[in-house]
């Protein structure tokens, strides 16, 4: 939160800035409207952010229509577990929570599946999306793990379970965390390892790799289970994210907890 590397003070990465767009079209458009989230996301990559996936940028820029582009991208590539689906995923978490399971987890992979063509980003990103609707319920999003990996396709369930299981540490992932399985159990490592949100999110950092991403994903789950309160003011006061392409608008706290608000309603 300190700025370095070309990021001021509390400014948020492409995770956030994609998350918001998500939010913001699932509020617009009155609920899940595809071609317009990927619309979105091709207005703001063409704005140069200072930060996109490297497959992300080659999805939304590839000529494809929404519904193909990222199909195309992992036919030719053979490679798209990556996990910018994930990272993102936390407003459409919250929005689909009220909906039930089966809902929560179909809408995770239909918004993951604009981006990442593989089947594994899918599965995480809809594990996450699960984990935040059971706890939001007030349920222990770790006790639930069970359940929710025998919801997943059978053939990336072995995968997760072992990533998700209590004894597993992120020193034991045999792929970069930039891949969505390493990296949502890196999150879910450093909740279940780590007492309240602030040591959660300083140990995802501390694993290093991808650290927006694993800080981003580890926020979502400890932001749903210790809430708001337990988030620090140093840390929320110089929060702002800009939003490359969308005449140059920048949403600072009020706007996150306004939105926040109504995608939760």
């Amino acid at each position: 939160m300190c700025g370095g590397g070309g990021w001021d003070p509390g400014e948020a990465t492409d995770d956030t800035q994609m998350a918001v767009l998500v939010g913001e079209s699932l509020l617009e458009r009155g609920g899940l409207d595809l071609p317009d989230i990927f619309v979105r996301f091709q207005r703001w990559a063409v704005a140069e952010p200072k930060d996109i996936g490297l497959q992300t940028e080659d999805v939304l820029n590839n000529g494809m229509p929404w519904d193909l582009a990222a199909a195309i991208h992992f036919q030719v590539n053979q490679h798209a577990a990556g996990n910018g689906s994930l990272m993102r995923a936390s407003t459409s978490a919250v929005h689909f929570a009220a909906a039930g399971q089966e809902a929560t987890m179909d809408a995770a992979r239909r918004i993951a599946a604009l981006t990442h063509g593989d089947r594994a980003a899918w599965e995480g990103t809809a594990i996450f999306h699960e984990l935040i609707r059971v706890t939001l319920e007030d349920k222990d999003p770790l006790a639930a793990l069970p359940d929710i990996l025998a919801h997943v396709h059978p053939g990336h369930r072995d995968r997760y379970a072992t990533v998700l299981a209590p004894g597993w540490h992120p020193d034991q992932a045999t792929e970069f965390n930039g891949a969505v399985w390493p990296c949502l159990g890196s999150a879910v490592w450093a909740l279940r390892t780590h007492a309240g949100f602030e040591d959660a999110i300083r140990a995802a950092i501390d694993l290093g790799g991808d650290t927006d991403t694993v800080a981003a994903v580890t926020g979502g789950l400890a932001g749903a289970y210790y809430g708001l309160e337990a988030i620090p003011d140093r840390w929320t006061q110089p929060l702002h994210v800009p939003l490359p392409g969308f005449d140059r608008r920048v949403l600072h706290l009020t706007d996150l907890l306004h939105l926040a608000d109504r995608l939760a309603g």
